[in-house]
């Protein structure tokens, strides 16, 4: 089977090819893969009433016990139906597991890989573009489009509508994470529910609620190098109060943070294991940004962006004037650097 290209990754959700039992999720979007291998999973089990139909594995567990995977996909399901087995890949390969599934019998049970953001050369994504039985799906950031049907999907599902004010305001505050997004718009539903119609003062009041979420999600668009995100957040937390200046604060503590933890990782252990082990210190909305900035940030650069931002910190303390631009500028810089570094 051919590589899926992402336009055309709705259309197999909603009809999977047959002959494909194994199929590969992957993208810089950790919510989106993990909404799309649910979306995949429900549907392959969709009236299967067996508890023990869903199987779920670590990577790191299965590069330590290759054949583990092929045996799990080739058990028979206890009462009969299709089973599904969901990996979530982590720091090590799992190439061998994955060979030894695809290059043996058929299963009946369905395979899905949740992974990163892996470039055309990687193995994992290698053996599943190039297997005729596999499928590989590429899971992108929301675009305007994509969001814009997010909102609308749970609108309906609510039995609410939006002003396009309030839309336009929404769509600036979301997080690019699909799961994070759809979070979101649940809440601001829950919020408005019995009102029919929701307004920008809706909008507004759940955006209050959120703290200094929205500075937390234009430091994590920064640093995962989502340079129109950054952009419009930056705006939207002017337009609410919150100069750059003060983000550009926030931004340097989690450059600060991220030299520690990338200490470890050049230490040999994994960015997910290094973020999980972090605990409360990190909010769990942030997890999945913190994990793909450590993928793109060396300890060098990231000296070099503590340096950037504490130089407009700096100039904000004798010019507030000059420093709100300077913070602005070095806010735009680090998600350019980041989004060349991802390329």
């Amino acid at each position: 089977m051919v590589a899926i290209k992402a336009s055309a990754v709705d259309a197999f959700l909603a009809r999977p090819q047959p002959d494909a039992f194994a199929v590969l999720l992957y993208g810089p979007d950790a919510g989106l893969v993990a909404e799309r291998a649910e979306r995949l999973a429900a549907k392959a089990l969709e009236g299967s009433g067996d508890p023990f139909g869903l199987v779920r594995l670590e990577g790191d567990e299965l590069a330590s016990d290759p054949g583990r995977l092929a045996d799990e996909a080739r058990t028979i399901a206890l009462f009969g139906g299709k089973r599904v087995i969901r990996v979530r890949a982590g720091g090590r390969a799992i190439t061998a597991a994955v060979e030894a599934l695809l290059g043996g019998p058929a299963p009946e049970s369905l395979t899905v890989v949740e992974a990163g953001d892996l470039k055309k050369s990687a193995p994992l994504r290698a053996l599943f573009e190039k297997s005729p039985r596999a499928a590989a799906l590429p899971c992108y950031p929301d675009e305007a489009a994509g969001r814009d049907r997010l909102i609308d999907e749970e609108m309906r599902a609510a039995g609410l509508s939006i002003a396009p004010e309030a839309r336009a305001l929404l769509t600036a505050h979301l997080a690019a994470d699909r799961m994070a997004a759809r979070e979101e718009v649940r809440k601001l539903c829950l919020y408005a529910m019995g009102g029919g119609r929701i307004e920008p003062d809706d909008v507004t009041a759940v955006i209050a609620d959120a703290g200094d979420i929205g500075m937390d999600e234009a430091v994590d668009a920064a640093f995962t190098g989502r340079t129109a995100d950054t952009a419009a957040l930056l705006r939207s937390l002017k337009v609410g109060g919150t100069p750059s200046s003060v983000v550009v604060g926030a931004a340097l503590r989690h450059a600060l943070s991220l030299h520690r933890m990338r200490g470890d990782v050049d230490g040999g252990r994994s960015a997910r294991s290094v973020v999980e082990s972090a605990g409360g210190a990190i909010h769990f909305r942030r997890k999945d940004a913190v994990e793909r900035a450590l993928s793109r940030w060396s300890s060098e650069r990231l000296i070099g962006a503590v340096s950037r931002f504490a130089d407009a910190v700096a100039l904000t303390r004798r010019s507030p004037a000059l420093g709100e631009a300077a913070s602005e500028r070095a806010l735009l810089a680090t998600a350019a650097e980041a989004a060349r570094a991802g390329r």
